[in-house]
């Protein structure tokens, strides 16, 4: 009788030094603050190669939750950090430019996300987050601001409103996923046929939304946000199906062609093969 045999664990070591690490945050040894020993020592404890360590490191460097400062002195080495905005915009973004989301897919988490910050927001915002939201509303108001910097105060404006709303997941939520259609907006504002026309109207929306929160009208805040979102990444929506059938038409088109030239080909053969029947 042949021996039960079983799986291999198949695992690259960078990987297995990742799992050393959770296990020690998720076991409360290791917060947000603390810095990890020097890599001199932690790669023979860990029984991996400094190699192996330092694309560890790397890995927990992109997802936000270490920093890495090189050198010497007591700033030197890697610290345990809590830094997931910037990490899952980029991750999101990476993954809506491979199309693992649609533009579609994201208008309605953004609608979800915003509906629900706003009317939080209008209920519990301290002052002071209201302040700073209304002070990116005035610059956005200057006269001559320039489109990248428009776009800039736009998603700070809208990030301010969820953070004020009191849940932190949401933030974070809501400033990946406008992070990860920046560079699409930019684009689209870029293109405005009358830009101060375009900047005042989304101006005007902004301060309407502000006010409603600062009354404690959550619903209509919530309802204007939506609204708000609609209108303008909602256009971006609306272009793409029209961008995939202009596509599907010229293929069809490239494809009719193709019929054409193959049914013009085999009429030829045809009347060659005809020809020398005839003379005979």
């Amino acid at each position: 009788m042949s021996a039960e045999w079983r799986p291999v664990r198949q695992s690259r070591t960078h990987e297995l030094v990742l799992e050393r690490i959770e296990e020690r945050v998720l076991a409360g040894e290791l917060k947000a603050g603390d810095r990890l020993p020097p890599e001199r020592e932690l790669a023979p404890v860990l029984g991996v190669s400094r190699s192996a360590l330092r694309e560890a490191l790397r890995v927990l460097e992109t997802i936000g939750v270490l920093v890495a400062q090189a050198g010497r002195g007591p700033d030197a080495g890697a610290r345990i950090v809590r830094n997931p905005d910037d990490a899952l915009g980029r991750l999101l973004r990476l993954h809506f430019a491979l199309g693992s989301y649609s533009l579609q897919d994201v208008l309605e988490a953004r609608v979800v996300l915003e509906r629900s910050s706003f009317e939080a927001a209008a209920e519990h915002a301290p002052a002071s987050d209201l302040d700073e939201a209304e002070a990116l509303l005035a610059r956005m108001q200057e006269p001559g601001v320039g489109v990248d910097d428009f776009n800039d105060l736009d998603t700070r404006f809208h990030v301010a409103i969820a953070r004020s709303s009191g849940n932190q997941l949401t933030s974070t939520l809501t400033s990946a996923v406008r992070e990860s259609v920046r560079p699409l907006i930019l684009r689209a504002l870029e293109t405005a046929e009358d830009w101060p026309a375009t900047a005042g109207a989304l101006n005007a929306e902004h301060a309407e939304l502000l006010r409603l929160v600062r009354a404690g009208k959550g619903a209509k805040a919530a309802d204007l946000v939506e609204a708000h979102i609609r209108g303008f990444h909602g256009t971006l929506v609306d272009e793409k199906p029209q961008a995939d059938e202009a596509d599907e038409a010229g293929e069809a088109d490239d494809a009719d062609r193709a019929g054409d030239a193959d049914r013009a080909g085999d009429a030829a053969e045809a009347g060659d093969a005809a020809g020398p029947a005839r003379e005979g």
